[in-house]
C-alpha cells in the first residue's frame, strides 16, 4: 500500500517526520474500520443510484471494500501512519486493489462529514451494547432484592443511623438509579443517529447526491438539516459521556457502599473471592478492589467529559483539527462504562448478606424512633409535640445505654400518657418496616410488589 498521501497535489515539501506522527490519528482510530467500510459501502450505492458512479464501480467497490474488511479482522492489513487516519488508510488500499474506481469513492464527500458519520455508526452501535449491560445489572439487582426482601438493615441519612428498611429496598434503589440510565442513554440516541454523511466539507456538495437514500442505507432517522453543523458537531459525544458519568456517579455511590457494608467494622455483606484481592504483606487483608477501582474510574469519566466540553468550546464553525481529539477520551468512556458495568452484573448476584449483623446494626442508634413519634401522632399529640418527647425518651435511653424499646412501659409513659402497651408493636424492626407500606416504602409486600413492576418494565 502506498504512503502517498491522498491531498499531496497542493504541497511542494514532505511533512516533517514529527509533524506526521504528532498529527497521525491512526493508532486510536482505527477502531473505526468496520464503520468506515459500512458508510463507505452505503456512499457508493448512493453515488450509482444517483448515476455518479457505474454499477460496475459500485461492484468493485463494494467487493474492494469487503476484501478490506477481511484482511483487518485477519489481522493482515498493514496501519500506516504516514496515511494519518483510518479514513486515507482504507482509501488508499482501495485504490492500490482496484484502481481508478477507487479513487471515485471519494465523490460528494469529505474526510469531515465521513469521519463524524463514522463516530456516529460505532457509537450507536455501543450504547445498545452498554443498555444490555445496564439491563443485566438491574437483573441481578432485582435477584438480590428477591432474595433479601425481609432483610432488616439500618437505613441512614448523614452516616447515622436513621430508620430501618429492607436490603431488597435497598437494591431497588439501585436498580432505579440504572433506569434513568438506561433511558437517558435511550434519549441520547436520537440524537446520535442524524447522518452527516453528504455535508462534505462544509456546504454541501455540488454532485446530485440522495442523502436520504444514504440514511436509510446506514438506519438513520434523518440526515443532518445543515452541513455546518454537521460536520462540527459533537453534541452527541459529549451528551453520551455525560450520560456516561452519571453511570459511573450511580456505579461509584454503590461501590463505596459495598465497600463500607463489606469492611469488619460494618460486616453487612460479603463480597465473592472472584472480585477482591489480597495484600501482599497482611495475610488477612481480602480486599474490595473491584468496586474501589469502578469508584476511581469514575473521575476519569468526568474528566473526559469536562474535556470534551473544553475542546469544543471555542471552536468556530466548521470542523477544526481540534475534533481529532474527541475520539481517545469517548472510546476511553466506552470502553470503561462497558467493563465496570460487566463486572458489576457479574458480582451483585453473588454477594451474601450476613443478616443478623444487618439486624443488630438496625437495634442501635434509635432506629424506630420516628416510629415513637408517628405512634404518638395517631394518639392525636402534634407532631412537633410528638418530636420533642421522642426527643426527651432518646436522652434518657443514651444515659441509660439502652434501646427505646429496652425502656419499660412505665418509663415510656412518664413522657406521656399516650403511651401504651401497643407501642412495643411499633418500637421493633418487623414492625417499623411492614407500617411502611405504601407504593415505594421498604415494607416487605411493597418491595416484592416493586419487583414484580421492575420485571414488567424490563420485559
Amino acid at each position: 500500500m502506498s504512503d502517498k498521501k491522498l491531498w499531496s497535489g497542493r504541497f511542494n515539501e514532505p511533512t516533517d517526520a514529527f509533524v506526521e506522527a504528532f498529527t497521525a490519528s491512526v493508532e486510536f482510530d482505527q477502531r473505526l474500520y468496520r464503520y468506515d467500510i459500512q458508510g463507505s459501502i452505503a456512499h457508493a450505492t448512493m453515488l450509482a443510484k444517483s448515476g455518479i458512479l457505474t454499477a460496475a464501480e459500485r461492484d468493485a467497490i463494494i467487493q474492494g471494500l469487503e476484501t478490506i474488511q477481511e484482511r483487518i479482522e485477519q489481522g493482515e492489513f498493514n496501519w500506516s501512519v504516514a496515511l494519518e487516519d483510518v479514513h486515507m488508510n482504507i482509501e488508499s488500499a482501495l485504490t492500490e486493489a482496484i484502481g481508478d474506481a477507487g479513487k471515485k469513492l471519494h465523490t460528494g464527500r469529505s474526510r469531515n462529514d465521513q469521519v463524524a458519520t463514522d463516530v456516529r455508526l460505532y457509537l450507536r452501535d455501543e450504547i445498545e451494547i452498554i443498555r444490555a449491560e445496564i439491563l443485566r445489572l438491574q437483573r441481578a439487582l432485582l435477584t438480590v432484592a428477591e432474595r433479601e426482601a425481609e432483610t432488616i438493615l439500618p437505613g441512614f441519612t448523614h452516616l447515622q443511623t436513621a430508620q430501618p428498611i429492607t436490603f431488597g429496598h435497598h437494591m431497588l434503589a439501585w436498580f432505579e438509579m440504572l433506569e434513568r440510565d438506561r433511558e437517558r442513554l435511550a434519549d441520547c440516541n436520537k440524537r446520535v443517529n442524524v447522518m452527516p454523511l453528504g455535508a462534505a466539507a462544509l456546504a454541501g456538495t455540488t454532485y446530485p447526491i440522495d442523502r436520504h437514500y444514504t440514511a436509510e442505507l446506514l438506519s438513520f432517522d434523518r440526515p443532518g438539516e445543515n452541513s455546518l453543523d454537521s460536520v462540527s458537531d459533537r453534541d452527541f459525544a459529549i451528551e453520551f459521556t455525560a450520560a456516561g458519568a452519571l453511570i459511573m456517579m450511580h456505579l461509584s455511590r454503590m461501590s463505596e457502599e459495598l465497600i463500607i457494608w463489606s469492611s469488619a467494622q460494618f460486616g453487612f455483606i460479603n463480597l465473592s473471592d472472584s472480585f477482591c484481592t489480597g495484600s501482599s504483606i497482611m495475610p488477612q487483608k481480602k480486599n474490595p478492589d473491584v468496586p474501589e477501582l469502578v469508584r476511581g474510574k469514575s473521575g476519569r469519566i468526568f474528566g473526559h467529559l469536562m474535556g470534551l466540553l473544553t475542546l469544543m468550546k471555542g471552536q468556530p464553525l466548521a470542523y477544526n483539527k481540534d475534533n481529532q481529539e474527541d475520539k481517545e477520551p469517548l472510546f476511553d468512556t466506552v470502553d470503561n462504562l462497558k467493563g465496570s458495568l460487566k463486572v458489576f452484573a457479574d458480582m451483585i448476584p453473588a454477594i451474601s448478606c450476613h443478616r443478623e449483623n444487618m439486624r443488630q446494626a438496625a437495634m442501635k442508634g434509635f432506629a424506630t424512633a420516628t416510629d415513637l413519634a408517628d405512634y404518638l401522632v395517631r394518639k392525636g399529640n402534634p407532631f412537633r409535640d410528638a418530636h420533642e418527647i421522642v426527643g426527651k425518651a432518646v436522652a434518657l435511653c443514651v444515659e441509660k445505654e439502652c434501646d427505646l424499646s429496652d425502656l419499660p412501659l412505665e418509663e415510656l409513659q412518664s413522657f406521656s400518657c399516650d403511651i401504651q402497651q401497643d407501642v412495643f408493636g411499633v418500637l421493633t424492626l418487623e414492625g417499623s418496616v411492614a407500617a411502611r407500606s405504601h407504593i415505594g416504602g421498604t415494607a416487605p409486600e411493597q418491595v416484592r410488589a416493586a419487583i414484580r413492576r421492575a420485571k414488567a418494565r424490563l420485559a
